[in-house]
């Protein structure tokens, strides 16, 4: 039988479940409210056997609930005296990030140093981005509410960059509150925190969370009917 031949009647018999999320699918998916930052990050838990939430330190500085890819830069400490000029990828990043970007910015061994303040973010609100996860610290927090940026950083404090940090690189892995980010990655944030959604994983994690939605909707009437949770759990095996 003819290769193409046998490629036409395989996608005949595939089930319809065969077809690949798009980017924008997965993005809709974890956006709906209920999936909650901590029902993501058991789907990742279960999806990939690694961590996927940020350090427990990384929190908003306003209410509400973020998605999208990650586009990553990273800063490291200067040496003193030294008067070479670097690049900046964060300025570059945030010029360049496609619209509902996630800007993820690292402050190697700089938490307390803010890597973005209200210009950053008047930029990136201007452009469409979605938000920004920062490890290390952010300022002009009462400007960027009043702009209504989304920002989650592991430190809020006054210090520039300027003179103290140096630029690395943009778009590469980053290793942000604990977890490393790709470029590309899906990033889940609100209240409780931020969690990172592989590429490669995507597909399975919202695969789980609709699970997980299942069985949670089924377990409430039964929570509330027996008043025990551990009933509930017996019968839904969801914990």
């Amino acid at each position: 039988m003819p290769r193409w031949l046998s490629a036409v009647i395989l996608s005949l018999v595939l089930p319809l479940s065969a077809h690949a999320l798009t980017p924008a699918e997965i993005i809709a998916a974890l956006a709906d409210p209920i999936n909650s930052t901590g029902n993501v990050a058991d789907a990742v838990d279960e999806a990939t056997g690694a961590r996927g939430w940020m350090s427990t330190d990384m929190k908003p500085i306003q209410e509400g609930k973020i998605v999208g890819r990650a586009a990553t830069a990273l800063m490291r400490p200067g040496l003193r005296n030294d008067t070479r000029k670097y690049p900046n990828h964060f300025l570059q990043i945030l010029d360049e990030a496609e619209p509902g970007s996630i800007l993820v910015y690292v402050m190697q061994d700089g938490i307390d140093i803010a890597a973005m303040g209200n210009l950053m973010a008047t930029t990136a609100k201007v452009r469409g981005l979605a938000g920004a996860v920062i490890d290390g610290g952010v300022r002009d927090i009462t400007e960027i509410r009043e702009i209504g940026f989304p920002v989650w950083a592991r430190r809020v404090g006054p210090a520039t960059s300027v003179g103290r940090m140096i630029s690395v690189n943009k778009q590469i892995p980053v290793m942000c509150g604990g977890v490393m980010v790709h470029p590309g990655d899906y990033i889940v944030a609100d209240a409780d925190g931020a969690v990172v959604v592989p590429q490669a994983a995507a597909e399975k994690v919202v695969d789980l969370l609709k699970q997980y939605a299942d069985k949670e909707s089924r377990m409430v009437p039964i929570i509330k009917e027996q008043k025990s949770i551990l009933k509930a759990i017996e019968i839904y095996n969801r914990y």
